[in-house]
């Protein structure tokens, strides 16, 4: 019995992790809202408790030790566990209670969450709904590591460990300038895509990529790229301007072709280019029953919009 080690607390690996996260002691304080001496001290006394020094300090920047690139991935995972712990007593106490942390990608964001957010407000008010717009890489990373509990983004994602609950599918629309010859058409053949200048998002965005894939399936070989930006709102108004086509999904259409009345919408002949949205979840999550319940209510409350809705097994 005397021969008992101390182990480390949970606020030291807390702290351990964000520094090795951020390498950065005051970027590291402010992500877990801990004041710099004491975010020092935790990793200090970590280090102490543990025997083995994790840092490399210089006077410049704050480097990880051998020691403490490994330690950090089992600090990681302990914290994740323990996240996973309260998820389950947090489910067993009382469903839809306590906070939800949900990521959206930002070409879902804008024309969804108005029907997310009052489904949630008028049927689970003591939901603490907590919403993060990220890229899809950067949300499928804050699932992996437990930042984030649910995801709202275009699929699939191929990625192990993560469940997929479908939602709907919704086609793809051509804007145009006012002038440009494939403009208020329908019946659009995809080939067309093959001479257009197609303006398309910044690398990370999954819609640059949908949009690259389906220029391929029209036979496109070379990638349309000349001008980018950040969001749908900049990309139409570039073709407003005159710069070039884009696509936009269905749901994005009527907030996006609001903003200016140079522009007109072309439809594909039937299939038409398609994108498939649905919730994701770590596989086995503690809370799986609630997050399909949700899905299976946010499938029902997104009927009015123009997409497809699909049931659970689509």
């Amino acid at each position: 019995m005397g021969n008992k080690r101390r182990q480390p607390s949970l606020a030291q690996l807390r702290a351990f992790a964000a520094v090795a996260e951020h390498l950065h002691f005051r970027d590291a304080a402010g992500a877990i809202g801990m004041s710099q001496p004491a975010l020092s001290g935790a990793v200090s006394a970590l280090e102490e408790t543990l025997g083995v020094t994790l840092l490399e300090r210089t006077t410049r920047k704050v480097l990880l030790s051998p020691e403490g690139e490994r330690i950090a991935v089992r600090a990681k995972a302990v914290l994740a566990e323990v996240g996973a712990l309260m998820e389950e007593a947090e489910a067993v106490r009382a469903p839809f209670t306590g906070v939800l942390r949900l990521g959206v990608i930002p070409t879902v964001a804008p024309y969804l969450l108005p029907t997310v957010l009052r489904l949630v407000h008028d049927r689970y008010p003591h939901l603490d709904l907590q919403v993060h717009e990220e890229q899809t890489a950067s949300l499928v990373d804050g699932l992996a590591n437990g930042r984030l509990d649910l995801l709202l983004l275009a699929v699939p994602l191929g990625v192990p460990g993560v469940a997929e609950l479908p939602l709907f599918d919704e086609d793809f629309v051509l804007v145009t300038p006012l002038d440009h010859w494939l403009g208020g058409r329908e019946g659009i053949p995809r080939e067309a895509l093959r001479e257009l200048n197609l303006l398309l998002l910044d690398e990370g965005h999954c819609l640059r990529d949908q949009a690259l894939d389906i220029c391929r399936e029209a036979g496109r070989e070379d990638a349309p790229v000349t001008t980018t930006a950040a969001g749908l709102s900049t990309l139409v108004q570039l073709v407003a301007g005159g710069l070039g086509v884009t696509l936009l999904p269905r749901t994005a259409l009527k907030v996006e072709i609001s903003r200016s009345s140079q522009l007109l919408t072309g439809y594909f002949t039937d299939p038409a280019p398609t994108r498939r949205v649905a919730l994701a979840m770590r596989a086995g999550a503690a809370r799986g029953a609630e997050y399909e319940e949700l899905a299976a209510a946010l499938r029902e409350a997104l009927r009015p919009l123009p997409v497809r809705v699909l049931d659970h097994d689509a």
